[in-house]
């Protein structure tokens, strides 16, 4: 009989904590969960592998212009349901529940600032709004801006980011190309420059009218650009796509972009830009 005999260890179960909701976010890339601190602080970009969320309209703003600059204009302007679209009640009930979300009147913020001392008009897209969508509210208060950049002789940007046209406003959402295209063949004419920058994901409409239009075009690392969704284009071309289509980098290589430049780099990138853009004579 052994003098001593195996001890016996009782075996301790541990459920596993749930994560703490809103503290954490999960890099798509790399799978690592990210500090929501640490990733705010880093302007919403994955430290690792270098991803960009997607960033409201108000944190994009305050990542850009120099403090207490910014004024905003035609925050009052707010859909309707004009064409009474199917259901009339279930899009005017949609837009209620986006506005209380996101405390936005619509898809997009316009306003005018200064980045780096230097006075521009400037309208961010905000994707939480039904998916950016270009209603005829976006359409105007995107005109509206061009059209003060135009009067005030300054640059205008436009930080685009859209699914497309509002399908419940129809035709009038599609006027909005037409409209946001005139309004820049006016800034063009009176020889001020407008940068447009494509975000993630960028598509149909807005694509197809003022974010593409830009004297200059950069684009946000991985961003997703295009007309149709892959899916559509590849059902209906009946062709295999190359691989990254409708990238940022792939749009670079083939030149329908002019520069992709990291989010943190943005606001030094935009001053150099307009610096040397900007004539002379509007410098005063």
């Amino acid at each position: 009989m052994p003098l001593f005999s195996k001890p016996k260890y009782s075996t301790v179960t541990v459920k596993k904590k749930d994560i703490p909701h809103g503290l954490w976010t999960k890099d798509p890339i790399t799978g690592d969960l990210i500090y929501n601190k640490e990733l705010e602080q880093n302007l919403l970009v994955a430290p690792k592998s270098g991803y960009h969320f997607p960033m409201d309209a108000a944190t994009r703003i305050k990542s850009l212009l120099d403090e207490e600059s910014f004024k905003e204009w035609d925050a009052d302007l707010t859909s309707v349901d004009p064409l009474s679209f199917v259901d009339s009640k279930a899009y005017i009930d949609r837009l209620e529940t986006y506005r209380n979300k996101t405390k936005l009147t619509d898809a997009v913020v316009s306003g005018s600032g200064k980045i780096l001392d230097i006075p521009v008009e400037i309208s961010v897209m905000d994707f939480r709004f039904i998916g950016a969508s270009m209603g005829s509210v976006v359409g105007e208060k995107i005109t509206r801006s061009i059209e003060r950049a135009t009067e005030s002789g300054v640059p205008c940007i436009i930080i685009c980011a859209s699914g497309g046209a509002r399908i419940q406003e129809g035709i009038l959402s599609l006027m909005q190309m037409a409209k946001t295209s005139a309004a820049l063949a006016r800034h063009a004419k009176a020889k001020l420059p407008y940068i447009s920058v494509l975000t993630n994901p960028t598509y149909a409409g807005v694509m197809a009218s003022f974010a593409s239009l830009g004297d200059l075009i950069l684009a946000e690392p991985g961003a997703m650009i295009g007309f149709a969704g892959t899916r559509v284009i590849k059902e209906t071309t009946k062709e295999e796509l190359p691989k990254g289509f409708q990238t940022a980098e792939f749009l670079l290589e083939h030149g329908l972009v002019d520069q992709i430049v990291h989010r943190r780099e943005l606001r030094e990138r935009l001053k150099s830009f307009m610096s040397v853009m900007w004539p002379a004579e509007h410098k005063g």
